[in-house]
């Protein structure tokens, strides 16, 4: 099989691909799917160019089965039906099997096929999908956060809070990396002074286990506004109480703290940015990702202001003794929300 290499910006992963038949244009279905909304796209691909020629969000919930999701999509096209599909999932995919995460639904490749008549089906985690969805960026769809060093090869992480917290890695051999998919979310939350094993103890009582993804995510922020409200007594105002019980609770708090207005808001998000930048270097450390940390998923994009004060990169640093190995390493805010989506379709383009 013959490779070439996705030749993208230095700071950016390359991933070995075969070739594209020259002049033929095939069409891909491509699906991001997770616990609250399902992105579905199809992409054409000519000489290796990827291209939207449709797509449309449903709600997660609303439908029996995803199956159902993907079969409603194609139906809305006949003219251009897909040969190839790549659906990444929120949950480990064992023998092209999911049991999704945060919706204890079940989905297989099997059903796929069966349902579309589609044989070129794979499903992939959506952490891995969005590692892919890298080598489709444009250097405008990248925020630096921080450069590191002049020569940064070698293996890199991706790690994106959204519905839930999602971590992929990508081991580099000396040429290319590839990507692999992790469930690092669910490990446990790390407390490190009096008031995060007082959230620690919150968090255990209302759940057992308190993971990272308790903390790193959009549930997740609105537990630490609860926590802050209900045990350390920080005042809520009406206007936000309402706001929250009408609406997006994450988005209205992140909203409040990004304009500076309620103090229990900037709180929560000051907690929230320093746990995603512990948990961060944590997975920098575990991967050895001297290849560049990439901030990915649904919230990181939405609350970038709160990511460029420098908060967040001197919590990253609290590295013990490996603070010189994390000021080494890139770290990238992705833009791109639907990048797990993209990536989707270059598996689909050139993994199948």
């Amino acid at each position: 099989m013959m490779l070439q290499t996705v030749k993208k910006q230095h700071y950016l992963p390359q991933f070995a691909t075969t070739p594209p038949e020259e002049g033929k244009t095939i069409y891909l279905l491509a699906g991001d799917l997770g616990g609250t909304k399902t992105n579905l796209a199809l992409f054409s691909s000519l000489d290796g160019a990827l291209d939207v020629v449709r797509q449309d969000t449903y709600a997660s919930r609303e439908y029996a089965s995803f199956s159902e999701i993907i079969q409603h999509f194609i139906a809305q096209g006949k003219d251009t039906p897909p040969q190839r599909i790549c659906i990444g999932v929120a949950g480990p995919v064992v023998n092209g099997k999911v049991e999704l995460t945060n919706l204890s639904r079940e989905l297989s490749v099997d059903e796929i096929r069966q349902g579309t008549g589609i044989r070129s089906v794979a499903l992939i985690n959506d952490l891995e999908a969005t590692a892919y969805g890298l080598a489709t960026l444009s250097p405008q769809q990248l925020t630096t956060l921080h450069r590191g060093a002049a020569d940064h090869r070698g293996n890199a992480a991706i790690i994106a809070p959204g519905t839930g917290l999602g971590m992929a890695g990508m081991y580099w051999d000396g040429q290319y990396h590839h990507p692999f998919p992790t469930e690092g979310g669910h490990t446990d939350f790390a407390p490190r002074t009096e008031l995060d094993i007082q959230l620690l103890k919150y968090l255990q009582e209302k759940y057992e286990v308190a993971s990272w993804e308790r903390v790193i995510s959009g549930p997740g922020i609105y537990d630490i506004y609860m926590f802050l409200r209900d045990v350390r007594g920080m005042e809520e105002p009406e206007a936000m109480r309402t706001a929250i019980q009408t609406g997006d609770a994450s988005a209205a708090i992140s909203k409040a703290a990004l304009a500076k207005e309620v103090t229990i808001c900037i709180k929560t998000m000051e907690l929230f940015v320093r746990y995603l930048a512990r948990e961060s270097a944590n997975l920098v450390l575990k991967m050895k990702a001297t290849g560049g940390l990439f901030l990915g998923g649904g919230i990181p994009p939405k609350i970038a202001p709160l990511l460029e004060t420098g908060d967040f990169y001197h919590h990253y640093l609290q590295g013990d003794r490996m603070a010189e190995l994390l000021a080494s390493v890139p770290i990238h805010l992705v833009n791109n929300d639907k990048s797990a989506l993209w990536g989707a379709a270059f598996y689909a383009q050139h993994m199948i």
